[in-house]
């Protein structure tokens, strides 16, 4: 237990630390706003003086317990009598130290404003651009919707904190100082009696911050995982309503919710107990000061503004020692969105070494032996070896989960391989640089996303400033051409968040001419043209044949018609290998290969 509360007080000094750390390109501006906070803080303090001043001095006779300096000016100006015949003066002058004090908080506001709002912006751009260098491995295995909750409510969370309560801190700190400067002198005893109750309302701040920061870390995550649910549903929309599912979807965020809802609400209620119970004791201390006072200006150890300056000053610097609580809450509150960014921006990158070698990716691919598993001992791809000459065109067919997939993934050096060899023109895959390989692969996949842009802006993402001519080649390629112009907007036509106005064939068709605006020498269509009609099919495969003569093309596919042209055929079970060949030849072998094309020749037949 011990050794557990050392270990989170360490983590917890970290985090403070790394928050604190991320001030740094803003720290000028948060020290105009700590001397802002000064500067409003002393006129804050300077209106029950300036009171005291008016009632021991002015309208009493009491000495001017002033500098000797002001104390001249004043007799310079008339003295006591002029100033009493002239109340007004006071009045002017509270009202100056009010406009200043004013001023100087808008100045803190405007500086600590300005400070977060760009320590946010730069956390934000950091967590983007690390989560765009991650590995392909990560992103299949986060939760996206908590990704999105960590991007912006924890980003939030942490702004607030160094936006207000950073600042708070500093100006209770001037607060409580500042007052005790200026009581000392005047009675240490009602000094120490006026803060009697700061020790136990510090304790129990501090006993505070620790169940925040423990019931906000539960609610936080509870919030980040109905936010998944949440992200989910809507991007999952088409197939809920598909399978009628929308009942039981509202169901389970409505559990999700009432999580979210409980976790909250405890929070809530602890800190409604915390304000309730500190003003009990703020009111508790106002009321033992008041006391105090009376007694002592009675007894005549005190003046009577003396007394008005202990009670003013009490309650002001009671409400910094309260504000506590909040700062506190707060911090623990932003230290729990520190660690869970942190959690993102530890996570190694993808390394970005390797050569960029243009022959290589022009020439032979070569799988010798290759294992490969997602999980330790859990092989998907088994001593696979193949190969496939430039220019040819390999087709893969296999069953669910038989590694079709993980193969491809393997050429784009999503994933390493665990044993064996992929060269590509005699260099082995590793030795190539992972971002320039991908914009050199080519691939469409079974359900392409499309971003939520014109028909044009889709196409054209692969290639920056890409001609009109250059667009439409690649449409036409894709035998998508004529849809498009069919539409009112024609290629500035919005196909909505992931292309849902369009229908999956033409989705397919899409993403194929962007993939062809790629101009890559390695082509990999995985199942990508099961959503057209055989027809389309063989319109595209016989236009990317004619135009894009010494490319290196991959196909996956369960449709024969689709697979037969190859100029290999390898058929997958279980990660392995169990038939190669031609179309030709495999039809004549007994296996999968033959079993599929003779159901589909079958179907074909019926239909006819």
């Amino acid at each position: 237990m011990k050794q557990a509360r050392k270990n989170n007080f360490r983590r917890n000094f970290g985090d403070l630390k790394g928050m604190l750390a991320l001030t740094r390109g803003n720290r000028l501006q948060y020290l105009w706003a700590i001397i802002s906070v000064g500067v409003a803080s002393l006129m804050g303090y300077a209106t029950p003086l300036i009171v005291r001043v008016t009632v021991d001095s002015v309208i009493d006779t009491q000495p001017f317990d002033l500098p000797g300096w002001l104390v001249a000016w004043i007799e310079m100006a008339g003295g006591r009598e002029a100033w009493r015949q002239n109340l007004w003066i006071s009045a002017v002058i509270l009202v100056v130290v009010a406009l200043i004090g004013g001023l100087f908080t808008y100045f803190r506001g405007r500086y600590t404003a300005k400070a977060s709002e760009g320590i946010a912006q730069r956390l934000r751009d950091r967590l983007y651009g690390h989560l765009q260098s991650l590995s392909y491995d990560y992103h299949v295995k986060a939760e996206t919707g908590d990704l999105i909750q960590r991007c912006t409510s924890d980003v939030e969370t942490i702004r607030r904190f160094l936006a207000v309560q950073v600042i708070e801190l500093v100006r209770g700190v001037f607060m409580v100082g500042i007052a005790v400067a200026i009581l000392l002198p005047i009675s240490p005893k009602l000094t120490g009696i006026s803060l009697i109750m700061v020790p136990p309302m510090f304790l129990f701040s501090l006993i505070y911050f620790v169940k925040v920061q423990q019931r906000f870390r539960r609610a936080d995550e509870a919030e980040g995982e109905m936010s998944t649910v949440l992200q989910e549903n809507l991007t999952g929309m088409r197939v809920v309503r598909a399978f009628g599912q929308q009942a039981y979807e509202v169901e389970k965020f409505d559990r999700y919710n009432r999580t979210n809802r409980d976790l909250y609400y405890k929070l809530m209620k602890l800190m409604g107990f915390y304000w309730g119970f500190s003003d009990y004791m703020g009111f508790l201390q106002i009321g033992i000061s008041l006391t105090a006072g009376v007694a002592m200006t009675v007894s005549g150890e005190i003046t009577l503004g003396s007394m008005l300056v202990f009670t003013s000053y009490s309650s002001m610097m009671l409400w910094p020692v309260r504000q506590l609580g909040r700062i506190l809450a707060d911090m623990g509150k932003a230290m729990v969105s520190f660690e869970r960014l942190q959690q993102i921006l530890t996570q190694p990158s993808e390394p970005d070494d390797g050569v960029q070698d243009e022959q290589a990716v022009r020439g032979d691919i070569v799988f010798d032996h290759v294992w490969f598993g997602y999980e330790k001992d859990k092989p998907v791809l088994r001593d696979v070896s193949f190969t496939a000459k430039a220019g040819e065109t390999i087709a893969i067919l296999g069953a669910t989960g038989s590694g079709k997939s993980s193969l491809v993934h393997l050429l784009q050096r999503l994933y390493d391989y665990d044993k064996g060899e992929i060269t590509l023109g005699g260099r082995p895959i590793r030795q190539l640089n992972r971002k320039w390989l991908r914009r050199r692969v080519g691939i469409v996949l079974q359900e392409p996303f499309l971003f939520s842009k014109t028909i044009r802006e889709n196409i054209g993402i692969t290639k920056r400033g890409a001609g009109e001519d250059e667009i439409i080649e690649a449409a036409r390629i894709a035998a998508v051409h004529e849809v498009i112009t069919s539409f009112d907007q024609g290629y500035d036509t919005p196909v909505g968040e992931r292309g849902v106005t369009l229908s999956g064939g033409q989705k397919q068709r899409v993403a194929i001419a962007r993939m062809l605006m790629q101009n890559a020498p390695i082509l990999i269509f995985d199942d990508s043209l099961s959503a057209v009609d055989t027809q389309t099919d063989a319109t595209i495969r016989a236009a990317l044949q004619k135009r894009r003569k010494g490319t290196t093309t991959f196909i996956i596919s369960h449709r024969i018609n689709t697979l037969s042209e190859a100029d290999q055929i390898l058929v997958l079970e279980e990660g392995r290998i169990v038939q190669r060949g031609t179309h030709a030849s495999l039809i004549k072998e007994d296996g999968l290969y033959k079993r599929i094309w003779a159901l589909q020749e079958g179907a074909a037949a019926q239909e006819a």
